[in-house]
């Protein structure tokens, strides 16, 4: 299955101590996209991304965070949804809920 997917973060919230150089000079985040194809969030969204930690922060609790949002415009079979990429929603409720995910990542099979 292909899907569409408009993404949008806040650069304000990057950890730039994440940021790494390639081995040709870019910089780099490695970031995680949690995507529900088939419903959305109060506020629109299909899902959220969230700056990774590493595995041993991971087992000490240590969660990335929540940079932005992400919502599915276009699945296969011709499901063209919705889709304004410079539509600007509120959030007053903090992404992880206005998304449906709740914030526990420790469920998570990585």
């Amino acid at each position: 299955m292909k899907a569409g997917v408009s993404v949008k973060i806040d650069v304000t919230k990057i950890d730039k101590a994440r940021l790494f150089e390639g081995k040709n000079g870019a910089k780099y985040l490695d970031m995680t996209t949690f995507i529900d194809l088939d419903n959305q969030g109060q506020f629109g969204y299909n899902g959220m991304i969230t700056q990774d930690v590493s595995k041993e922060e991971r087992e000490q609790g240590v969660k990335g965070a929540i940079l932005g949002n992400v919502k599915v415009f276009y699945k296969d079979g011709g499901t063209n949804l919705a889709h304004d990429p410079s539509a600007k929603q509120a959030n007053p409720q903090g992404r992880a809920q206005a998304n449906g995910f709740d914030d526990d990542l420790d469920s998570l099979p990585f």
